[in-house]
């Protein structure tokens, strides 16, 4: 009996293989040790008018599932299978993603005039954000087309009172297809929340305490 080819499906089944085997290079059992990598450094930004930003403000640290407190790059080739979450093997954040994202916000909301308080140090009155991270991933489209995606919903409050709450998403294409290309990815995209969170900020009419 002569079995019949459908070779549409093989070709697709044969890329699927090789966009695997071309990732599964950062899951080899390379003896190297590990790349580390981080959101750079924060070039200084134009700080926005006095009248558009929060005097003080409290940054609480990022929140997230556990995927997001540990060192792993994760990425998913969403063509394949968007299900499933992959780490590079031999590539890693230097600090946890939820802890790169909180010093990024802080350094930013600092640089736009804002100053940015711990919460040990802060009086009453002052408002408080907080950060919830939904997604933080290296997505590949395609054999040669990724980007590097965040989403995250931020909460501003004032003692116990939600001031508003917002959710920022970002996606920046990766110009490689690798763990450098989706480090630099993400990095751009955090930056990119950030001054969406600053102009946020800028925007909502907020109690002063002698108003309360």
């Amino acid at each position: 009996m002569r079995m019949t080819v459908n070779r549409p499906l093989s070709r697709r089944l044969l890329a699927l293989a090789l966009g695997a085997l071309l990732l599964s290079a950062c899951a080899s059992d390379k003896p190297a040790g590990n790349t580390l990598y981080d959101f750079g450094s924060a070039a200084p930004t134009a700080p926005a008018p006095a009248s558009a930003t929060v005097p003080a403000l409290v940054v609480t640290d990022a929140t997230g599932s556990a995927a997001l407190d540990n060192e792993r790059m994760v990425y998913r080739l969403d063509y394949a299978d968007p299900l499933q979450a992959r780490s590079y093997a031999n590539s890693r954040w230097s600090a946890t993603p939820l802890q790169m994202i909180t010093q990024r916000f802080k350094v930013r909301i600092a640089q736009a005039g804002t100053k940015v308080l711990s919460s040990t140090d802060a009086s009453n009155g002052v408002p408080i954000l907080r950060v919830e991270v939904d997604d933080f991933t290296h997505g590949f489209d395609s054999l040669t087309r990724s980007q590097g995606r965040l989403v995250l919903r931020a909460s501003l409050f004032q003692g116990h009172q939600l001031i508003d709450q917002k959710t920022f998403s970002r996606n920046t294409d990766a110009v490689t297809a690798d763990a450098a290309g989706g480090a630099r990815a993400l990095a751009a995209s955090t930056d990119a929340v950030a001054a969406d969170i600053v102009a946020w900020l800028g925007s909502l009419s907020i109690p002063s305490v002698t108003q309360r």
